[in-house]
């Protein structure tokens, strides 16, 4: 079954996933490090995997083909990508088989960048416009994961 995980411990757009699976009435599971409150009512679960990577580990395992998974975590990125999972960052930029070593490489080159101290700070704040781009790319991306689900 079609499900969603969100690697939710530092997820900005779990208000705008509720609300668009909610049109699909689609399974969605929520993974954090720490206790994490979701809307009642069955579809939605939370799961909570302490420790390091804890969410993410459970994330790699248990996604599969169809699934999808919102992450801004890019080596989570890599992994459910591996397993056949589509995969969208919290502002609705897509990871693919295409792109994801330069991305990668990208996090490892702005992690030295930021170890010397050449490099501050972190990603911009989200906007209005970050959102509504994740609330389109994610609509589109569920479509695409329904047609493909109904050509098996």
């Amino acid at each position: 079954m079609l499900t969603l995980y969100v690697d939710a411990d530092a997820c900005p757009v779990k208000d705008e996933i509720y609300r668009v699976t909610e049109r699909f009435a689609m399974p969605v599971v929520v993974v954090a490090n720490s206790v994490m409150r979701v809307p009642p009512g069955g579809r939605i679960t939370a799961v909570q995997k302490p420790g390091f990577d804890g969410a993410d580990d459970w994330i790699a395992e248990q996604c599969g083909p169809g699934d999808i998974v919102v992450t801004a975590d890019i080596p989570l990125a890599a992994r459910a990508l591996a397993k056949g999972s589509k995969v969208l960052d919290p502002r609705g930029v897509p990871f693919t088989e295409n792109d994801i070593g330069a991305a990668l490489a990208m996090r490892e080159l702005m992690n030295e960048l930021r170890q010397t101290g050449d490099v501050t700070g972190g990603p911009p704040p989200m906007t209005a416009k970050d959102r509504s781009n994740f609330l389109n790319k994610l609509d589109q991306v569920i479509h695409a994961a329904k047609r493909e689900q109904g050509k098996k």
